[in-house]
């Protein structure tokens, strides 16, 4: 009998699995996402590294997107993506140096550098590539899931100094937003909620706001602080993963979808500028990359814009700046 129930319970598991990966064939990149004709392409330099005080003997490596439209002499927006070597993956889910080529171009979101910051790692760990992040081989687990400021550190007084010297990046915390996906969410998460002064948005996919090394405080902490100028959209599906362990006993706190709710519902309830979509799909970056653009476009809707009808440079796609800029 219990060998029959342990046979229909694997067999209940399995389905369950196939299920939810089924459910990821809905969501498909659009032309936002996609190189198109006659849109100037940024270039991605790198990769380049960053020691790591915050973690000694650890390192960061990272690519700087730099749009056809930057020019060094005007302050230009920055975004930041946790997981680098994911979003930027040419073949990936993601691609977002697409989005942004796309959108740059239509003066959708403001010119801006984005960053593509990987998990630190030692000298002799393996850099995390598509089908391995770094959860067995790099620092990310401590960095991405740890409720601290560490992470903050790595990104504000490690990683800026390093872009700022280089690139003439907006001083303007209402100008830096940061993102990721899965633990990489709630490091991006992280970042602005301990240093809103700054970064003040955030792109959540699948975030993993839970119990892996006390993930799950979040909600509790923003009711129980003063509200922060932070903006956040959060992405999450139904069949992410649920908490439910052996015998079917569920664990709230890994349940990664009532997490993402929870925490919706605490910021909603605080006054917080915070959008969601939930979907149906599982721990996957599959729906996150395919709506990126519109997260995009609601992250930095308050850009500022001329309504000036004889304003014909507004009206116009966005030119690439002068060469040598």
């Amino acid at each position: 009998m219990k060998n029959g129930y342990g046979i229909a319970l694997a067999i209940m598991l399995v389905a369950s699995n196939a299920f939810a990966q089924g459910t990821e064939g809905f969501y498909k990149l659009g032309p936002d996402s996609l190189e198109q004709d006659g849109v100037p392409r940024g270039k991605i330099v790198g990769p380049l590294t960053v020691p790591c005080k915050v973690y000694p003997g650890t390192a960061h490596t990272y690519w700087i997107y730099v749009p056809a439209q930057y020019d060094k002499a005007k302050p230009a927006s920055l975004m930041i993506f946790n997981d680098g070597q994911a979003f930027k993956n040419e073949k990936g889910d993601i691609r977002a140096q697409n989005v942004m080529d796309n959108l740059i171009h239509r003066r959708e979101i403001p010119v801006m550098i984005g960053v593509f910051i990987n998990p630190g790692k030692t000298p002799d760990q393996l850099e995390p590539n598509p089908k391995e992040w770094g959860d067995r081989t790099t620092n990310r687990p401590t960095e991405y899931n740890t409720p601290d400021d560490k992470y903050a550190r790595v990104i504000c007084d490690e990683l800026l100094p390093a872009l700022t010297k280089d690139y003439n990046i907006s001083k303007d915390p209402e100008h830096r937003a940061i993102g990721g996906a899965s633990s990489g969410a709630i490091a991006a998460f992280m970042v602005a909620w301990e240093r809103p002064n700054e970064f003040r948005k955030v792109i959540s996919f699948i975030g993993s706001f839970t119990n892996l090394r006390g993930g799950h405080v979040y909600p509790e902490r923003v009711l129980a602080n003063e509200k922060k100028p932070i903006r956040v959209f959060f992405q999450d599906g139904r069949n992410d993963n649920r908490g439910v362990g052996k015998g079917g006993k569920h664990d709230p706190s890994r349940d990664w979808f009532h997490q993402n709710v929870r925490l919706v519902e605490a910021m909603t309830k605080k006054g917080y500028d915070v959008n969601n979509v939930w979907g149906i799909g599982g721990h996957s970056t599959k729906h996150g990359g395919a709506i990126l653009p519109d997260m995009m476009r609601w992250l930095w809707r308050d850009q500022a814009v001329s309504v000036d009808v004889t304003n014909t440079v507004e009206r116009s796609f966005n030119r690439p700046a002068a060469k040598g800029d």
